[in-house]
């Protein structure tokens, strides 16, 4: 099973049979299911019933390390993958409370909302929905929008983010979001509510990205002797 494990059997390749593998491991057929099931739950192979179904190997996960603050085109790129980009819906609305508590804005004020869907390989893998203070970058919307909004905003505006704060939490794809992504409703998502902020600590971005879990991990790193509850919160790096 390492080679299941380390990459080394290609993304969509069947396995051989139950009896074929555990005659050709040396091992029990309980020894064998015990390890595809230990594979499964780790996401990297999946088993489908019935006629044509059998044990079937993953494609990798991508690990979104929070330690940095990177957008995921440069996550993807560090791991081979290839980056690119749907926009979905643009709109101009008015803030509601929860935008405008993020934002630090009055509610009601204006903001940008940008829905895109992003692929790895050419799969969707995450939807993203940003908003941004309209008053503070005028005309957001007519800019290109196919490849970082982070390098855009340092670019165009001026304006570097510097530093987020992201809550994560496991939630279940509806309708609209299994649709997207491609995968079934039900299908368990990371849900990431992200807060960006500019080199002054002013909030520059309120954003809720889904990941699929199927082909999402997230990597911290954790430093010793913090007290009390772990925040995590990305550092200096933007992309």
């Amino acid at each position: 099973m390492d080679l299941v494990a380390a990459g080394h059997l290609a993304a969509g390749q069947r396995l051989p049979p139950e009896r074929e593998l555990a005659a050709s491991l040396g091992v029990s057929r309980t020894t064998l299911r015990e390890a595809l099931g230990q594979l499964a739950r780790a996401g990297y192979v999946s088993r489908k019933p019935g006629r044509g179904g059998g044990t079937f190997v993953c494609q990798p996960k991508i690990d979104r390390d929070l330690s940095v603050l990177r957008g995921l085109p440069d996550h993807l790129r560090r791991q081979g993958h290839v980056s690119s980009n749907k926009v979905l819906a643009t709109r101009l609305m008015t803030a509601d409370r929860k935008t405008a508590v993020e934002l630090e804005l009055t509610e009601g004020m204006m903001v940008f909302e940008l829905v895109r869907l992003r692929l790895s390989d050419g799969e969707p893998i995450s939807m993203e929905r940003s908003r941004f203070p309209a008053d503070r970058f005028p005309g957001l919307l007519e800019q290109p929008l196919g490849g970082s909004v982070y390098a855009l905003l340092r670019d165009q505006y001026s304006v570097l983010p510097h530093r987020a704060r992201e809550r994560i939490e496991p939630v279940s794809a509806g309708l609209h979001e299994a649709e997207s992504l491609c995968i079934d409703v039900g299908q368990p998502l990371l849900a990431v509510e992200r807060v960006t902020y500019d080199e002054a600590g002013v909030p520059v971005e309120f954003g809720r990205d889904l990941f699929r879990g199927d082909r999402t991990r997230v990597v911290v790193w954790i430093e010793s002797g913090s007290e009390g509850q772990i925040e995590l919160v990305q550092s200096p790096q933007a992309s």
